[in-house]
């Protein structure tokens, strides 16, 4: 009796591996496979941290959402704003960001030294993440970006996130915090 036990704690072991083995080479499958892209707008009602803000806050005065693209299906969104200063409250991230903007009329069309990520969100484990790292990139390659600052939610979750990430925290506001990327080129 004990003999068939054993072979079968065995069995099961052995396909909880395999099973294992299967979900890491999936993940990784999906990393891997994914690319970033821009969108023109983004399903709000699935942002959890500023469902308020319409399609037309996200693209106006040089605002660009970016999404996560997998097998034809969006499986994490950030968006940003473009600014010369770090802003404490959404109502500052709009009139920074306008005001970059229209700078940028005047003068050589790059909006903003400041890259804002006022939103992040992900439908898929691991895509948070990844577009945070391809987003970072991005901003390294660009030549009037020089830095990557979060206008956070003040919430243990995002805290924790961006700190996993290699964010540092600069500030934390009234309603909101701020976390930095430090952009090395």
């Amino acid at each position: 009796m004990v003999n068939k036990i054993s072979r079968k704690l065995k069995a099961r072991i052995r396909k909880g591996k395999k099973d294992l083995d299967i979900n890491i080479k999936n993940f990784f499958e999906w990393i891997k496979g994914a690319e970033i892209i821009e969108l023109k707008e983004c399903e709000i009602k699935k942002d959890p941290v500023r469902p308020e803000l319409d399609n037309v806050f996200r693209t106006s005065y040089g605002r660009k959402i970016y999404g996560v693209k997998y097998k034809n299906e969006i499986h994490a969104v950030m968006c940003f704003a473009f600014t010369n200063q770090i802003p404490k409250t959404v109502h500052e991230l709009d009139l920074f960001s306008r005001d970059a903007f229209l700078q940028s009329a005047t003068r050589d069309q790059n909006v903003g030294q400041i890259a804002i990520a006022y939103t992040v969100w992900s439908n898929k484990k691991g895509g948070g993440k990844l577009i945070v790292k391809e987003v970072y990139k991005m901003i390294k390659q660009s030549n009037h970006l020089n830095r990557l600052v979060t206008l956070s939610p003040l919430t243990d979750m995002a805290r924790n996130f961006h700190l996993k990430n290699g964010a540092e925290e600069i500030q934390v506001n009234e309603e909101t915090q701020n976390f930095e990327y430090k952009i090395i080129k």
